[in-house]
């Protein structure tokens, strides 16, 4: 009875251990409270565009340029995927990010393609926001590795992605509601995101992130546009 008993409290002891390893390394990513809600309302973002997308069988009025630019954002990004598993926190959003953005993709390239407007977007061209992010990564990187310039890419094309859905809003004048939230959510993410830095700053010695604080500051900037059309819409 008395091993029986100590074999119990063994294996209690050790189920503890390994649930507080799994904890500390699926937790270990610098969240806060800012942080946090950065990325819940990122995803709520995912699920508004989709959800618009699939109950009104429409893609108007979003950019499927837009989209494709944060495609590449991820997939350039999350190419740590392939090895770096030490946060299960960080490996879920970040499949859920390259998950959904490709099947935005897929429901405004092939399912629903017929009521995208290719002509309201055919001034821009891509490549014409992605060669000179790559350019810029290419001399303004942390390292020059191809990982890290392609981690600095992927930080420049984040902070310019924006730029047709805003360039398609401007033409058309008008947002619907269900886009209106998911661009007040894109909006707020990359806000409390600002608001992350700059708590990490203050209370984390030694963290400095250059690249990401510039390129962060001018995507915020460019989303003002959006919180304009945002409460417009909602008046």
């Amino acid at each position: 009875m008395l091993i029986a008993q100590k074999t119990i409290e063994m294996e209690r002891a050790a189920t503890r251990e390994l649930m507080d390893a799994v904890m500390s390394t699926a937790w270990n990513t610098h969240l806060n409270i800012f942080r946090l809600s950065g990325d819940i309302l990122h995803l709520v973002s995912f699920f508004l565009l989709i959800f618009k997308i699939r109950s009104t069988r429409s893609c108007a009025g979003i950019s499927l340029k837009t989209q494709t630019l944060f495609a590449v954002v991820f997939v350039t990004r999350y190419l740590d995927l392939m090895w770096n598993w030490h946060s299960l926190y960080l490996v879920a959003m970040k499949l859920i990010f390259i998950g959904s953005t490709f099947y935005i993709i897929y429901l405004m390239g092939w399912k629903y393609s017929s009521t995208y407007n290719k002509e309201e977007e055919k001034r821009l061209r891509v490549l014409y926001i992605i060669i000179p992010c790559f350019v810029l990564a290419l001399f303004v990187n942390q390292r020059f590795t191809l990982w890290e310039v392609l981690w600095a890419f992927s930080i420049y094309l984040e902070s310019v992605a924006i730029i047709p859905q805003l360039m398609l809003l401007q033409k058309t004048k008008s947002v619907e509601t269900l886009t209106s939230h998911y661009i007040f959510c894109l909006g707020g993410y990359r806000t409390l995101y600002l608001i992350n830095w700059i708590f990490r700053y203050l209370t984390e010695p030694h963290y400095s992130q250059w690249i990401v604080w510039v390129a962060g500051t001018v995507q915020t900037v460019l989303y003002c546009d959006f919180f304009y059309y945002y409460f417009k819409s909602i008046k």
